[in-house]
């Protein structure tokens, strides 16, 4: 008998968390954002249209006009917060010439929808769209992905071909995070939404720079690093010392300098 109870409330607490998983994997900061140019000095509101029929509000920031390198970021962020917490990693990206697309995902920014695995697919497709009617083709685009949005970028650079990449604190899958934290679970055959990075990348040609902490309480280290050794085209590896997931560091001028050295080298 005992054991018939503890398979039944075995079964109940993985039926929650499988319905719950996505509640544990996507934080969004659903409050409206104020409009762009009243964060970022020239910037202005744009609208992403999803195919399956979504308008979601984005950011665009145009490059210092004496520094213009022309070349785009689309900076897709990781499962936290929305755009107003990018603001100052946008100015320096444009500070340093490059146009950026900051979007939020469905569901994040006051945007309409709820976010999932095909979800942010489409939105990121969108970002493309937007970018090249704002006369940013994707070969002259780099894929900026935070965290969750390396998971994003790796799948996008299947459809569209950027000029470069950058992670920031990657993961090779998602199922390894969650592992990671919850080595009671069976995760990897729980989990619905993947976000392979390491895969899609391996078998990719475009030029990749990976930034993380070596800190990283949220995406264990090693797994960034794996990225990094799994790529092909690595063009340069950095390790922020001292820094965690949610460090200032981790959304401040270190990484636009990553990103404008990639932009320099692909340019």
């Amino acid at each position: 008998m005992a054991l018939v109870v503890l398979v039944v409330l075995l079964g109940v607490g993985l039926a929650v968390v499988w319905g719950l998983q996505r509640q544990l994997i996507y934080y969004p900061d659903a409050s409206d954002v104020p409009p762009a140019g009243d964060v970022l000095p020239g910037a202005r509101d744009v609208t992403l249209e999803t195919h399956d029929g979504l308008e979601l509000g984005a950011w665009y920031v145009p490059a210092d006009a004496d520094r213009d390198t022309g070349l785009a970021v689309l900076m897709a962020p990781g499962n936290g917060g929305n755009r107003a917490g990018r603001a100052d990693l946008a100015r320096d990206l444009a500070d340093r010439g490059l146009a950026v697309l900051v979007i939020d995902y469905r569901g994040y920014g006051g945007n309409p929808g709820s976010p999932s695995e095909d979800g942010l697919a489409a939105d990121a497709d969108a970002a493309v769209r937007a970018l090249a009617d704002l006369g940013h083709p994707v070969d002259r685009t780099i894929f900026l992905g935070e965290s969750l949005g390396t998971g994003v970028v790796a799948g996008l650079q299947q459809r569209h071909r950027p000029a470069g990449i950058v992670l920031r604190s990657p993961f090779t899958d998602l199922a390894d995070v969650g592992g990671h934290h919850y080595p009671w679970l069976p995760v990897r055959t729980l989990l619905r939404d993947r976000f392979p990075v390491l895969e899609p990348l391996a078998a990719s040609d475009v030029p990749v720079t990976v930034v993380y902490g070596d800190r990283d309480d949220v995406v264990p280290t090693e797994l960034s690093a794996r990225v990094a050794d799994g790529v092909p085209v690595l063009v340069e590896r950095v390790v922020l010392e001292g820094a965690g997931h949610n460090d200032a560091v981790m959304f401040g001028p270190r990484v636009a300098d990553a990103v404008a050295r990639l932009a320099r080298s692909v340019g």
